[in-house]
């Protein structure tokens, strides 16, 4: 049961949810695809000084972040790009604490599909709805918010605590990775992504992949004559299909051996061709694979490419070999050590607020868990609110269970510095 202390905490959590909302609404209104994110990066350093919290930037143009092994290469410029901090007692010997949480957002379009714009956020039914709403700025709102209630009970931290708002999450991975390479890594991490109110246990390898085909243009009097890269690109994808079911048949270690199909290949962009009435000179697909926590992505990487080379044999023709490549998440899986003190305090305050054990939950994709496992050897986990169509139409969050998190991080503050 909480103290009368964090009794008057969780009242004071009540008291700001209204603000925790108003803070979650205002970073949905900014639409912070890649490359966008600016808005929303400016909208919570207001709000962190409107609370009379430090702020400082930490680029993404850092040149030892970009020689860090685990920085993940990518074809745009980090110029002027940065993420947002907010570090309260950084001189403290105590041990760190870090919350954690991405304000980028995946692309919407074709935004027509969507029952109002996905920059409008509105609610309907207890859900708060639009794109980042559950993944995941609502759950970023609650882990400031947990901060300010935990001081406004006038309650002291007095160990080192900073907030991260970061980019490229959805990308790469690199924004957490500039907050770990900067010494900020802490010495545990929570991190609200929307899998509901649950102990995150473990990911899997992400690797983003690109292929480029250069077929023979032609005329389309003569379609003979040429070599469709986008029919030829097409009829590589079955390839890929094998290198999935392959990565999915193999012995894995637990638990991912108890799923079924953990290990998802998609195709998400294709494109080609420059005119309807010329046999298309070149085509472009760019995917992500999953593979199990122990193989390295070097190892998954080399797999692609002899995956490709295979079944550009098999299609013979007169195509050059494709050209695959790389950029964005090449990451590490891993599991998360259940038995990390963090981890046990995130349970029983669960507990204290729920009377019941968490969930575990094991994941099909990654997190920016990975930047501190792999980058700084930092235990973490994801405990968040209740999310719907993260990266879909519609995308939405459960009001009330923005609520609970708001509580379980104020709840986990005042007892990490006991």
């Amino acid at each position: 049961m909480p103290s009368d202390v964090e009794s008057r905490v969780l009242e004071q959590c009540d008291r700001l949810f209204d603000d925790t909302l108003d803070l979650t609404r205002d970073l949905v209104g900014q639409y912070s695809v890649l490359g966008n994110e600016q808005g929303a990066l400016e909208t919570m350093a207001r709000w962190l000084r409107h609370l009379d919290m430090p702020v400082e930037q930490v680029p993404m143009d850092d040149p030892d972040l970009h020689r860090n092994p685990h920085y993940a290469p990518v074809d745009w410029s980090s110029e002027g790009r940065y993420n947002l901090v907010s570090r309260l007692n950084p001189e403290s010997s105590r041990p760190h604490l870090v919350f954690n949480g991405h304000l980028d957002v995946v692309p919407a379009e074709p935004t027509d599909m969507w029952t109002r714009a996905p920059w409008e956020p509105w609610e309907q039914d207890g859900w708060l709805y639009g794109r980042g709403s559950g993944d995941m700025k609502a759950g970023i709102a609650a882990m400031v918010m947990a901060v300010q209630a935990v001081r406004e009970a006038g309650v002291t931290i007095d160990f080192p605590l900073t907030l991260q708002t970061v980019i490229e999450e959805e990308c790469t991975g690199n924004g957490a990775l500039a907050c770990v390479n900067r010494g900020h890594g802490g010495d545990f991490v929570l991190i609200p992504e929307p899998f509901g109110t649950r102990i995150y246990s473990g990911q899997i390898g992400v690797l983003r992949f690109r292929i480029r085909v250069n077929g023979v243009p032609a005329h389309v009097l003569d379609t003979s004559a040429g070599s469709n890269a986008i029919e030829y690109l097409q009829a590589l994808i079955p390839g890929l299909k094998v290198l999935e079911e392959e990565l999915n048949r193999a012995p894995r270690m637990p638990p991912y051996d108890s799923l079924e199909h953990p290990f998802n290949l998609n195709i998400g962009r294709f494109e080609g061709g420059n005119w309807a009435s010329s046999v298309p000179a070149h085509a472009t697909l760019e995917g992500r694979l999953g593979f199990a926590p122990e193989m390295s992505p070097q190892t998954a990487m080399e797999m692609m490419r002899e995956c490709v080379a295979k079944r550009h044999a098999e299609l013979g023709g007169n195509v050059e070999p494709p050209i695959v490549d790389f950029h964005g998440f090449r990451s590490e899986g891993h599991l998360v050590d259940l038995d990390n003190p963090g981890v046990r305090l995130l349970t029983e305050c669960h507990q204290a607020l729920t009377g019941s054990e968490p969930e575990h939950y094991f994941s099909t994709c990654t997190t920016d868990l990975r930047a501190f496992h792999v980058g700084a050897g930092v235990t973490g986990t994801c405990y968040g609110p209740v999310a719907e169509r993260i990266h879909g139409v519609d995308e939405c969050v459960d009001i009330e269970s923005i609520r609970h998190v708001l509580k379980t991080y104020a709840l986990f503050i005042c007892r990490w510095g006991t």
